[in-house]
């Protein structure tokens, strides 16, 4: 018996049933990917232009997907790729540290009318602004998205151990941080 994820791949490299296909695709994915790309590019507009730049990347690329991962994790790889280079890309145009360029939009979060947070939420992206950006990444997938650790090996291509490592240090970070600010 075929499981729904091994008939929408089969759908999804079928060209005649390829469109069809990527609407459930998008459909079943788009959400979670949105707020993936979202925690790590933090303004509304950019992880827009980041999710349909991830969408054209899975479209035009899953003639190659080999199955060896699950569809998810797969998307996700490429979802937190192109995060990472839309923000590399940024920096580098404006000429400053990938640090100092988080911390901008951090800054600029509390304007954006999309974000809904509170003081908490603001102080919580700063803190993960500080943090370096494979932490960073640890932490959202860990805490926001609540993948195992197993999922997340598969997502960033990473020992378990070290994922468990980059957590731990993440959340000592995190909690200085907050001790730090609110004192």
């Amino acid at each position: 018996m075929m499981n729904a994820e091994t008939e929408l791949i089969e759908g999804l490299q079928d060209p005649a049933r390829r469109e069809a296909a990527f609407r459930i695709l998008l459909e079943r994915y788009q959400e979670r990917l949105y707020w993936h790309i979202r925690r790590i590019v933090l303004a509304h507009e950019d992880a827009d232009d980041v999710l349909q730049n991830t969408f054209i990347k899975v479209y035009r690329n899953i003639g190659q997907f080999k199955g060896e991962s699950k569809l998810y994790s797969w998307m996700y790889r490429i979802a937190t790729n192109e995060a990472l280079t839309f923000l590399k890309r940024n920096s580098r145009m404006q000429g400053i540290s990938d640090e100092a360029l988080h911390e901008k939009m951090v800054s600029r979060l509390e304007a954006d009318p999309y974000f809904d947070g509170d003081q908490a939420q603001v102080q919580l992206q700063r803190a993960l602004a500080s943090l370096p950006e494979k932490q960073r990444l640890v932490f959202n997938l860990k805490y926001f998205e609540e993948m195992t650790y197993d999922q997340m090996s598969e997502v960033l291509e990473t020992s378990v151990g070290a994922l468990k490592a980059s957590y731990h240090l993440a959340v000592k970070k995190i909690e200085g941080f907050v001790k730090g600010v609110s004192s």
